[in-house]
């Protein structure tokens, strides 16, 4: 409100949302009431009843949907906290780790388990996180759904399993070393999608080829041939399999499970990006294209109807993990 929205507006960013769908009380009731995104049947209907062709009640809908979509002012002070905190956490997590003896030997992870002692430093680096990640997972049912909805989910499950899990049985040493892997690339991503918003392109692809960069040798080497490396076998070699073990390493699993889903679409994104010029569309948008149904080519209505009636969302926007995130 006093930071990211001044500089926001600096930028040129306009406190101004979609197009606005015109007053109409009858459609009105049906999107609160029944539906967002009707079907044919359901269109016809309304076509007859208001004397109106049928993609202009298509159209209508889109602007009524992207009406309650955030902002571009809103999503860039929402992602200029996000890039705040991530950088703050990842430079505060690079210093506290570089004085670490298990930073430079993951085998100091499990020297004297679990007898290790928990620093004033280590604690707030741990409930700083633990904090975040629980806003996140709040602010999601809140924020606009996204179609990896469900993958962004599971990530804040784990990721506040893993915190939780990982504090209570002091396996705090090697939790820190997967905090600081993640904070690597996050703020890289919020930065491009600053540069996004306030329509520097340049800036924009090259924050998020490096993001992109960053992430796959973070996710797909670091972490599987540096942390599950001393989670599998070295704790089992120094202190053996104990009752949890299987559990904590499970949710690690997961997370690299997710991770190669995000680095496919990483990948793709970039590679459209090179044959476009630029990182432009991508699979997660919360606002629909204004070509939805202007698209359509056919001049009868039942073909209007099966061509563009089913409420799939064309994307302009964002990514995460890999993708534009207007978020």
């Amino acid at each position: 409100r006093f930071i990211a929205r001044p500089c926001a507006i600096n930028l040129g960013i306009q406190d101004s949302g979609p197009h606005r769908a015109q007053p109409n009380a009858i459609l009105e009731k049906v999107f609160t009431s029944i539906t967002k995104s009707p079907d044919g049947k359901r269109l016809e209907g309304l076509s007859k009843q208001l004397d109106w062709d049928v993609r202009k009640i298509q159209r209508w809908f889109r602007h009524r949907r992207n009406q309650d979509k955030p902002t571009t002012l809103t999503k860039f002070c929402e992602s200029m906290w996000r890039f705040t905190f991530y950088l703050s956490i990842f430079f505060y997590g690079i210093r506290f780790l570089w004085t670490a003896p298990w930073f430079w030997d993951t085998r100091q992870c499990w020297y004297n388990y679990p007898f290790q002692p928990l620093t004033s430093r280590l604690y707030y680096y741990y409930i700083l996180e633990l904090a975040f990640y629980w806003s996140l997972m709040f602010s999601q049912f809140t924020d606009i759904k996204r179609k990896d909805f469900l993958i962004m989910f599971v990530h804040h499950l784990a990721t506040i399993g893993l915190i939780t899990f990982s504090y209570m049985n002091n396996m705090v040493r090697v939790g820190t070393l997967v905090l600081c892997l993640h904070d690597a690339s996050d703020f890289l991503l919020e930065a491009a999608k600053l540069a996004n918003y306030a329509k520097y392109q340049r800036l924009c692809d090259a924050f998020f080829m490096l993001f992109g960069v960053v992430f796959i040798v973070t996710r797909l080497g670091i972490y599987p041939f540096w942390i599950l490396n001393t989670t599998l076998f070295e704790s089992w070699e120094l202190i053996g399999p104990y009752s949890s073990w299987w559990l904590f390493n499970g949710l690690l699993v997961t997370l690299q499970v997710l991770h190669v889903i995000w680095s496919y679409l990483i990948i793709r994104t970039a590679s459209k990006a090179l044959v476009r010029g630029k990182v432009s569309k991508d699979d997660r948008s919360d606002v629909e294209s204004s070509s939805e149904e202007e698209d359509v080519t056919s001049n009868s209505t039942k073909g209007i109807v099966s061509t563009s009636s089913n409420g799939s969302n064309r994307l302009n926007g964002h990514v995460a993990g890999g993708q534009w995130t207007g978020e």
